[in-house]
């Protein structure tokens, strides 16, 4: 699993049917503590998220196994919006404050 920042949104009106429905997001993976790593990744959404929300995603064959993408060729998916993140007792993310 990884954590990354939505930072854009990918339209195709021409797609694979069993495509149709799903809502792809740009992601920019972020490490533990924050800091945005180099390039990007689009990733279909399992769970409604939005511009600049923070979220954990799967990439590879476990990005099937939600039943948003489940028997879908997708090779990354959004399966969690993060509320707060905390690395050694220290808080480095919060929602309420930081999203």
């Amino acid at each position: 699993m990884l954590l990354g920042r939505v930072v854009g949104t990918l339209v195709s009106t021409n797609k694979e049917p069993s495509l149709e429905g799903l809502k792809f997001l740009v992601l920019r993976q972020l490490d533990i503590e924050g800091g945005e790593a180099a390039g990007y990744r689009v990733a279909a959404d399992a769970v409604g998220a939005g511009l600049g929300e923070v979220v954990l995603y799967a990439t590879g064959s476990s990005a099937r196994q939600t039943s948003v993408t489940d028997k879908r060729p997708c090779d990354a998916v959004i399966m969690a919006i993060v509320d707060s993140l905390a690395v050694d007792g220290e808080v480095t993310y919060d929602k309420s404050r930081d999203g």
